[in-house]
């Protein structure tokens, strides 16, 4: 699985995450941009997680870190994405890209 993220996040494709939701302990599927896989900068125990920002979230768009136990499913999609519309900070991903100055 994690295979797959680093691919997503090197040709700049989207993801199709099904995931637990520990929150309403229900399953989910999101479109996802991913970002990093790595722990949070605000995490008091550091974890790594797979760092995505969800699309389609029926309350908005927002980050979504999740450890891998909770992810069902990861899926590859064709359709890209542009960093440059995500990416609204200086940057220090775990993840070596080639996304130009977004790397």
């Amino acid at each position: 699985m994690l295979n797959k993220f680093i691919e997503a996040i090197k040709e700049k494709r989207l993801v199709e995450v099904t995931f637990y939701s520990k929150k309403d302990n229900t399953n989910r599927t999101r479109r996802c941009v991913p970002f990093d896989y790595a722990a949070g900068k605000r995490d008091k125990i550091p974890v790594k997680k797979f760092q995505l920002f969800d699309l389609d979230s029926p309350n908005g768009r927002h980050n979504l870190p999740l450890e891998e136990a909770q992810i069902i499913s990861l899926v590859k999609l064709d359709e890209v994405f542009e960093p440059a519309d995500y990416i609204k900070w200086d940057t220090d991903w775990s993840i070596e890209r080639d996304w130009g100055i977004y790397s």
